[in-house]
């Protein structure tokens, strides 16, 4: 999928590349307590700090914090982040599922941007590297540029700008996969495992904490 050359000798203007984190779950799956999956410790930090500290590393802008679920435990947990900035978008829907979520993460964004990394708020182990590879693969026109693992694809995703308009068909819990069912400009980034790994159960968060122990 080569870009058309300029016809001017020019360079082409760098896309311009937003993030979108994802905080505003239920955290249905983790057990019968209140505790929230996003606050759950993990190395010293909880898990969507984790997420945040690898995540605001890229050079992704304007980087947006959909919160939902304890909105307010949420944001102070994560005020605790130094270094650059970023805002918070509460869905006051998000108990509608993951795609008013994403909805109103990208109604967050300016109309400039050509794409958007979403990001999940209990992935702690998203690397930097993934992300800023994500954003060196995108070409203008590209649906999706996805990390994978072998035959496996992960998270995050970057949306190109022909997705993200169309997120607005999306009801329920569907996500960016059903964004993506049926694309076919999409570029594959061979990843670390790391972008498969995400923490629903209190199992998942314990293989976690074994994993980083190692």
């Amino acid at each position: 999928m080569p870009n058309a050359a300029p016809t001017d000798g020019a360079a082409l203007p760098a896309p311009r590349i937003a993030c979108i984190v994802m905080a505003a779950g239920r955290s249905r799956r983790f057990g019968r307590s209140r505790v929230n999956k996003l606050l759950a410790p993990l190395r010293g930090r909880s898990v969507v700090a984790q997420v945040l500290t690898r995540v605001m590393r890229a050079p992704a802008r304007p980087l947006i914090v959909v919160t939902g679920h304890q909105r307010g435990p949420v944001q102070r947990e994560l005020s605790s982040v130094r270094g650059r900035r970023y805002q918070f978008r509460f869905n006051p829907r998000y108990r509608r599922g993951m795609a008013s979520s994403l909805q109103a993460g990208i109604r967050a964004l300016p109309a400039s941007i050509d794409g958007a990394v979403i990001c999940l708020g209990d992935m702690p182990g998203v690397r930097t590297r993934t992300i800023k590879a994500l954003i060196a693969a995108y070409r203008q026109g590209d649906d999706a540029v996805i990390p994978r693992v072998g035959d496996r694809r992960g998270n995050p995703v970057l949306l190109g700008r022909a997705l993200l308009d169309r997120a607005a068909e999306l009801a329920g819990d569907q996500g960016a996969r059903r964004l993506l069912a049926g694309s076919s400009r999409v570029r594959l980034v061979d990843a670390d495992d790391s972008v498969l790994l995400d923490i629903d159960t209190r199992r998942d968060w314990r293989r976690q904490r074994q994993r980083k122990s190692r």
